[in-house]
């Protein structure tokens, strides 16, 4: 071999060797892959990674005439790696596509077959039927190398097989992954195994196994996000469910007093409480951003019904001349509660609370001001969880954010800033 393939065949197989140990650190360390893909993908870049030495070691005494029974159990291991990558591939694919192994006739082949190379590269250590060395260190094919060859590729092409005729029970991205981490092995085969230059498959088969595991990690996170994105939304429907009991008691006796009192005023409030409710148990429904009017609305409704029992005591400003713009439901209507039943104190005066919307080139700006005692955010009362919520709900439904400061005159501010949608509409 001459100085420049020597030098090409060494950074290949260091190559291959650091994304092989890069692919096992990140199957180690990243926490989104499920409990069986993790096993998988650390057993298999550890066999990998087993398999890249052993090839780069091959290639670094290749050339020394006394390492030639070394490199002949070299040979050994180099092949016994191979042949337990691709039943690994095959228990994966079979697991995403919900069979049972056991039960599987293909894994029991691809087993059995496994089992079948296993006995020739043990008769390779005491028989040059398969394969040699000549005496001068070169690999060299025995009578009965096709078999060995003809099984190994057998091997290779029955998860591919096994794929393509499962494509319709895996998802778009798992089929995607396996095809590409099997079809360039099955192309890179045939070539390779007549030749006596491993190391660009031992390349191939890096670079694929890479890109198999960053497709894979990546439909997983996208799995993983969606997951918190329903948890978000189910905590936002058990805070629709959870309204607060003394609100509707007192809205009620409100009701009950004003009969007598105020009948028209009486009637009003049943509306809006009626408004409140319908928007609350409509907020359960909606999955996805609604637009910033609808949530308006449902506000005004709350606070109706909140001035309805405090009358003088609470005094609200809308300052909302930009409108068209979206977000979670479930956003505006919690800060403005969360304003009044911190806010309100009878012994200190009216409470203010204002609601500001404006448009920036940076996107939409909601604010949310009041004028009480402000509240304390560090703790991990039942107002904060569900500040968190809607600050959760806002980054994963339309990539908003939301801060909290105390007002410089005393109360607090809350300001939710959210992105420009390509086409927003009301």
């Amino acid at each position: 071999m001459s100085a420049l393939t020597s030098q090409l065949s060494y950074s290949l197989m260091g190559a291959a060797l650091m994304l092989l140990l890069m692919g096992l650190g990140v199957a180690i360390f990243v926490p989104v892959v499920d409990r069986w893909s993790k096993r998988f993908f650390i057993t298999f870049f550890a066999i990998l990674v087993l398999y890249g030495t052993v090839a780069l070691t091959e290639s670094l005494i290749e050339n020394y005439p006394g390492m030639m029974h070394a490199l002949l159990i070299l040979y050994y291991f180099d092949t016994l790696l191979v042949s337990v990558l691709f039943p690994l591939l095959m228990a994966y694919m079979l697991h995403c596509c919900g069979e049972s192994l056991l039960q599987s006739r293909p894994f029991r082949l691809e087993i059995a077959l496994m089992i079948g190379v296993f006995i020739m590269i043990n008769m390779t250590l005491f028989f040059p039927c398969f394969y040699y060395l000549s005496p001068d260190g070169q690999f060299t094919h025995g009578p009965l190398y096709p078999l060995l060859v003809g099984q190994l590729f057998m091997m290779i092409l029955l998860p591919l097989i096994c794929t393509l005729r499962r494509r319709n029970r895996l998802s778009r991205r798992y089929f995607h992954a396996f095809l590409i981490g099997l079809i360039p092995i099955a192309a890179g085969a045939l070539p390779v195994f007549f030749t006596p230059f491993f190391l660009l498959f031992a390349f191939g088969i890096a670079i694929c196994a890479i890109s198999m595991y960053v497709i894979i990690l990546s439909d997983q996170i996208e799995q993983n996000v969606r997951q918190q994105q329903e948890i978000a939304q189910h905590r936002a429907n058990v805070m629709v469910l959870q309204m607060r009991p003394h609100f509707i008691y007192n809205t009620l006796m409100s009701i009950y007093s004003l009969c007598n009192q105020d009948p028209q005023k009486a009637r009003q409030v049943t509306m809006d409480f009626t408004n409140y409710l319908r928007k609350n148990f409509n907020a359960v429904a909606s999955g996805s951003p609604i637009p910033f009017s609808a949530e308006l609305e449902h506000t005004r409704a709350y606070l109706a019904v909140e001035q309805a029992q405090y009358e003088e005591m609470l005094l609200v400003e809308y300052d909302t001349p930009f409108t068209r713009f979206r977000l979670p439901p479930l956003t505006l209507q919690p800060l403005v509660e969360n304003a009044v039943k911190h806010g309100m104190n009878p012994y200190a005066g009216p409470l203010h609370v204002c609601i500001r919307t404006r448009h920036t080139s940076a996107g939409s700006v909601l604010t949310v001001e009041d004028s009480g005692s402000g509240f304390d955010l560090s703790d991990d009362s039942e107002p904060h969880i569900a500040l968190s919520n809607i600050r959760q709900r806002l980054a994963m439904m339309c990539g908003g954010s939301m801060t909290i400061k105390p007002r410089e005159s005393g109360g607090t501010v809350v300001t939710i800033r959210i992105p420009p949608l390509e086409s927003p509409s009301d």
